[in-house]
């Protein structure tokens, strides 16, 4: 109870808050072709890789949009960037609403849904940005919590699509749109954290060899949550016959494990360290992978996807307890550089499912070779994390409290430029 009251002190909890939800149903909104899933593929009688396509155009949108928009929120201010973009989120929620009537129309809605998927760094450098170093990890955990908006969209989505049809869908989740917009607005105060920079060396991360790790673990963890948490409604109703509803359901089951986890490794991440931690939710993560791939039946996958997705949502939050050690004046630019990639991962396992059953009858070999690219991950991970902590990071990738730190900052000096140690001064908080 002394460390959540002296956490709440330490920082501004109405603008984390605000943030939480501004994800949260941003999340919701991004995924909701998945959630709508069956309802489109059977009034279009759409083959397993249309599906995986269609519930990939989204996350695949909202990943390239992401690094934009955290180089507009350095210019015009975190809150007044994620205003901009709720508004923009509803305009496109209405034009779904009343233009969307065939599958290339689903398409292209997917893109626009991608608008909402461009929420990740803001809303995680807003939320984070009053609290010191030592809670980071938990801000942001709390933050990036806002992906159980997954949740959100398989519960609501499917019983709204079942009573009204799935096109009004929109409609509807363009006036709960209002909702986040509107506590945004009287909520949150801009943080004091943000230092303005060229944008020459806002690109400069991404150049950075621990940038492109980043990258990769970023891949497994997020892109493995968000392109499970698309896919499954489809692959529950086209795997197990359950009704449309019911995939729904499930879908919830898993993917808000997934998402209470990601504030427990933030947590932990912060206490252990991140190195630590992702080691140990990849080792989850794989074991899950691999039971999944004897084709259990209804409840033991289930469960196996609740496992997968509790280790994949504690993998994010301990991912963003590191990143704003490694870049503490650029947080906001490299966590939307690296859920930029993180985001396009998404796009790679529905394809990759979709493919497999269509061309193998199973979904088998997806899980295969995404299990081995995990594996890879890991191992690389272990050995570039040799160099993180004789660097910038204290064993395990604990944050360094000490009054002097060194950071590895990366420098552009007319080109990629070199990892060099810059002496930073941390101030030191009871």
């Amino acid at each position: 109870m002394t460390n959540i009251k002296a956490f709440l002190k330490s920082g501004h909890p109405p603008t984390l808050f605000a943030a939480f939800l501004y994800f949260d149903f941003s999340f919701a909104v991004w995924v909701l072709n998945g959630a709508m899933g069956p309802f489109i593929s059977e009034q279009f009688h759409l083959s397993p890789a249309q599906i995986g396509l269609m519930v990939s155009v989204p996350t695949l949108a909202g990943a390239f949009m992401r690094f934009p928009l955290g180089i507009l929120s350095q210019y015009i201010g975190r809150k007044k960037a994620a205003i901009v973009e709720m508004s923009a989120i509803v305009i496109a929620l209405i034009y779904g609403f009343l233009f969307v009537k065939s599958y290339n129309d689903v398409l292209a809605m997917g893109v626009l849904l991608g608008i909402a998927g461009a929420s990740f760094g803001v809303a995680l450098s807003l939320g984070s940005g009053w609290f010191p170093k030592q809670y980071k990890g938990l801000a942001m955990g709390i933050a990036g919590a806002g992906n159980s908006g997954t949740a959100l969209a398989a519960l609501f989505a499917p019983r709204l699509a079942m009573h009204f049809g799935w096109q009004h869908v929109y409609g509807f989740a363009a006036a709960m749109m209002l909702l986040p917009l509107i506590v945004m607005i009287v909520l949150a105060k801009e943080p004091p954290d943000i230092e303005h920079q060229t944008l020459r060396q806002h690109l400069s991360c991404l150049f950075e060899k621990d940038g492109w790790m980043f990258n990769l673990i970023y891949i497994i963890t997020f892109g493995g949550f968000l392109g499970l948490a698309t896919f499954l409604p489809s692959f529950y109703y086209s795997q197990f016959h359950v009704t449309k509803v019911q995939a729904g359901s499930l879908t919830v089951l898993a993917t808000l494990t997934g998402s209470l986890t990601r504030v427990l490794g933030g947590w932990f991440a912060d206490r252990v360290g991140g190195i630590t931690t992702l080691s140990v939710v990849f080792l989850i993560a794989v074991a899950g992978l691999f039971g999944l791939m004897t084709t259990p039946p209804l409840l033991a996958t289930t469960l196996l996807f609740m496992l997968c997705f509790a280790a994949l949502g504690a993998g994010n939050g301990a991912t963003f307890q590191l990143v704003p050690l490694r870049w503490p004046t650029t947080t906001t630019v490299a966590g939307g550089m690296i859920g930029e990639i993180g985001a396009l991962g998404g796009g790679i396992l529905p394809n990759l499912l979709g493919q497999s059953k269509q061309h193998t009858g199973s979904y088998r070999m997806g899980v295969i070779i995404y299990a081995a690219l995990a594996v890879t991950v890991l191992i690389i991970m272990r050995i570039v994390a040799r160099s993180w902590t004789s660097t910038w990071v204290a064993p395990g990738g604990r944050a360094r409290l000490s009054p002097s730190a060194f950071v590895t900052e990366n420098v552009s000096q007319g080109g990629l430029g070199e990892p060099v140690h810059t002496e930073v001064i941390v101030q030191a908080t009871s």
